[in-house]
């Protein structure tokens, strides 16, 4: 957990993150005393953030382990352990609706996204933000083994390609006026050394890769989708 958690926070502070999620909170609209239910909150990070401005959050997460690290780091926020396909809020309690790279590890996001209409008030807002872990460059000299190594990651998650899919499963879900951005994180430090390591254990690939970050050479871009809708 601790290593994981590490990696997360790397990657969640550095400065196109940050950026990234304000930007998910401008879709969701006005904040202030608005409900709001971040599904996948892991360690707490965006409920606290959604918080200070002005918002009153529920982070709601399945694992446990998370929950008790939001809670432990924000003591101060309101945390539930829930599943993401059948949340522990009553109908149209929220105002907004935020799930913030969760869909791909769901068996049936289309059920979550279901869900999300299900707890939203008429007129509120989902905003849905992920990666898709199909898509992810990585600079090599071994171009066969990386897309060889990235396909297998993503065929190894529930729903690895579920980001492109956000506005389709959204106007099922009976979602309206979808808006679609694509915003693509760059790392360029240690700190893409870490998510590699997250993709493959392939010690020969991963040493090039070493030696790259050691050398101020490497490089991992990650499109991430964020769509919008009204409910």
């Amino acid at each position: 957990m601790s290593s994981l958690l590490a990696v997360l926070d790397a990657i969640e502070s550095a400065p196109a993150a940050v950026a990234l999620r304000a930007r998910s909170y401008e879709l969701l609209g006005d904040l202030t005393d608005r409900t709001v239910v971040d599904v996948g909150c892991g360690s707490g990070r965006a409920v606290a953030e959604l918080a200070e401005r002005g918002a009153h959050a529920v982070g709601v997460d399945l694992d446990s382990e998370m929950i008790a690290v939001a809670r432990e780091r924000w003591p101060a926020g309101e945390f539930q352990v829930g599943d993401a396909t059948e949340l522990p809020l009553e109908t149209g309690w929220a105002t907004y609706y935020r799930a913030d790279k969760v869909l791909h590890v769901l068996d049936d996001p289309a059920r979550a996204v279901a869900e999300a209409r299900r707890v939203l008030a008429p007129g509120g807002r989902a905003v849905l933000l992920g990666q898709d872990w199909d898509l992810i460059a990585v600079d090599s000299d071994q171009p066969e083994t990386t897309r060889r190594l990235v396909h297998a990651k993503a065929d190894s998650l529930p729903s690895p390609r579920v980001a492109r899919r956000f506005r389709n499963l959204l106007l099922d879900a009976g979602f309206t006026d979808p808006t679609v951005e694509v915003h693509t994180a760059v790392f360029t430090d240690h700190t893409a050394l870490g998510l590699l390591k997250r993709i493959t254990d392939e010690e020969t690939w991963l040493a090039e890769q070493t030696e790259r970050a050691q050398a101020n050479r490497i490089l991992v871009a990650v499109p991430m989708f964020l769509v919008a809708a009204q409910a």
